[in-house]
């Protein structure tokens, strides 16, 4: 069994963190109704998101410079409604196989890229982006 088949609890840090497939999308501001509670994707990276290659730009000490980011840990993925469909810890979480455009699959990180799974090519930097809900998208992340 690879260790990315495991259940979420079982495994250790360098596996859990292996397990991102770099998309980005989770790093994407999103906007919550007041009212409803809803919660809209929006088009906006992170201040850290390299919308490039879909990683953290100061991973390490990323709640630092963004005191809300949120730590993912198994608990958080059961009850992160906003987890993009195609995260790897949502997937797993949900008993699905990865799929076949994830590194660990496919061993090569672009292929999240050419698959169109990442924030590559259609996000905004979030200082250049004004008002967030200018912003909201009706893709499915």
């Amino acid at each position: 069994m690879e260790f990315w088949e495991k259940p979420l609890h079982q495994l250790d840090r360098a596996q859990w963190e292996a397990l991102c497939d770099g998309c980005g999308k989770c790093c994407l501001h999103k906007a919550e109704d007041e009212d409803s509670g809803r919660i809209y994707p929006t088009n906006v990276a992170c201040q850290l998101l390299d919308r490039h290659s879909g990683l953290c730009s100061s991973y390490k000490d990323r709640r630092r410079f963004v005191p809300d980011c949120v730590r993912l840990t198994p608990q958080k993925v059961k009850t992160l409604s906003w987890l993009p469909r195609t995260c790897a810890y949502r997937l797993r979480e949900e008993g699905q196989p990865l799929p076949e455009w994830h590194y660990l699959i496919s061993g090569d990180r672009e292929a999240v890229h050419r698959a169109g799974q990442s924030v590559r090519g259609w996000t905004v930097a979030e200082a250049d982006a004004g008002d967030w809900e200018n912003h909201l998208v009706d893709r499915e992340l």
